[in-house]
């Protein structure tokens, strides 16, 4: 079990996310940064779904009321455990009363912290991605208690010769596919898109990235159809919107790219005025 004493800016716990319901307009949720959730369960012989804590821009500080191992990856939040600093990228092991805690963010934008045996929220729809409307809390609040699966503190050794690439969190390019409305585009616009620098704005969260650089658009929306995390909708206005892992299940505006899981984990640690280019590719 671990006390919140703080939840941080935007605190929850979540998966590999929620499958077979975006016929019934549930969205998928899961982990923004697969690659790095997945690295921190491997970190300490989780099975890459176990459920992570994810935090936001700034972390939550912890109380373990049980031993157990974790591993933090991700954003570099300058993680503390008992005042002293630790290492990321590693398994840690903390004792009952042991308080974890971080400070400035230096790079990337989303850390995850997993415990052995992965946490054990309320599963809905067979995730325990937390998500308003699904699951009773959409966030971690200070004075939650969350249970941890504390049946096996093994850890094998091998994983700690796993290597983060460090280039996940500053990547200048992310590589895209056509959307199914990208032909509609004229070849100037075409051309634009893969040489124009992109800037996420503001407005970013689980649900969608809004970038800041408009590309003249004259396509009439279109029939509501489906999207997925990774989707690209050019607006009327121009503006570029890439949904993200909470995305509705269908849009009406024109699909222009599809940015693959890779690139949406690469997008998900940017922070505002962040740029980026966009690469197209072939998978």
């Amino acid at each position: 079990m671990i006390k919140v004493l703080k939840s941080g800016f935007f605190s929850t716990i979540q998966d590999e996310g929620r499958f077979g319901h975006l016929a019934y307009g549930v969205p998928v949720s899961g982990a923004m940064d697969s690659y790095s959730s997945q690295f921190a369960n491997e970190l300490i012989d989780n099975t890459i779904d176990a459920a992570v804590l994810e935090m936001t821009m700034t972390g939550a500080e912890l109380l373990f009321l049980k031993s157990t191992t974790i591993a933090i990856t991700g954003a570099d939040m300058n993680p503390v455990l008992n005042g002293n600093a630790i290492d990321m990228y590693k398994s840690i092991t903390v004792k009952p009363d042991d308080t974890l805690s971080f400070g400035r963010l230096i790079n990337g934008f989303r850390t995850y912290i997993a415990v052995k045996g992965g946490f054990l929220s309320e599963s809905v729809l067979g995730s325990r991605s937390m998500l308003k409307g699904i699951t009773d809390n959409s966030r971690i609040h200070k004075g939650d208690y969350l249970e941890i699966n504390t049946t096996s503190n093994v850890v094998r050794s091998k994983n700690a010769k796993l290597k983060f690439n460090p280039s996940h969190l500053n990547a200048d390019i992310l590589d895209v596919t056509k959307g199914p409305e990208f032909d509609r585009l004229t070849k100037s616009q075409q051309t634009l898109l893969f040489s124009k620098t992109f800037q996420v704005s503001k407005n970013n969260n689980r649900m969608a990235y809004q970038l800041d650089a408009l590309v003249h658009n004259k396509l009439a929306s279109i029939l509501t159809s489906p999207v997925l995390p990774g989707t690209v909708q050019l607006t009327p206005s121009g503006q570029l919107i890439v949904l993200m892992r909470d995305c509705q299940t269908t849009g009406g505006y024109p699909r222009i790219l599809q940015l693959p899981e890779k690139s949406i984990n690469m997008l998900s640690q940017k922070t505002a005025r962040s740029s980026f280019k966009l690469r197209q590719s072939v998978f």
